[in-house]
């Protein structure tokens, strides 16, 4: 049976989709906003939405936070990643289906690492010029 290559997508994506349901029931349950809890971690909003949707880690010492907020055992509200992966590589044709990700960069983050590089050229432009009288005063 082949799969299309929009089939595959599909799969991956339902199968990679895993929310973090039981801390984020026990939340609403508590009454408390994710700003309350990304504060809990010293952690913006966008990235305690992101642990809490499954996207990004929760690691240990994070969980034992969390379960001492909402005043339960970690146990009661860890749950581990999970991601189904489907292989799909139809080597009678050499063909085959690949998945490329694409991740966002804040523009204040792009914009600190354009003028760092502005500066190392102009640092690097100092350098020679110095290097070139060095050069010529021999």
């Amino acid at each position: 049976m082949l799969i299309s290559k929009p089939q595959i997508f599909s799969i991956f994506a339902q199968s990679t989709q895993h929310h973090m349901e039981k801390l984020r029931n026990l939340r609403k349950q508590r009454g408390y906003t994710q700003e309350y809890m990304s504060k809990i971690l010293s952690t913006d909003v966008s990235n305690y939405s992101r642990k809490e949707s499954g996207d990004v880690k929760i690691f240990d010492d994070e969980w034992e936070k969390l379960a001492a907020a909402l005043d339960v055992p970690v146990e009661e509200i860890k749950e581990e990643r999970t991601a189904n992966v489907v292989n799909f590589n139809d080597t009678s044709t050499n063909s085959g289906a690949f998945l490329n990700n694409y991740y966002n960069v804040p523009n204040q983050v792009m914009d600190n690492l354009q003028d760092y590089i502005k500066l190392l050229k102009e640092q690097v432009e100092s350098l020679k010029q110095e290097l070139e009288t060095y050069k010529a005063g021999k």
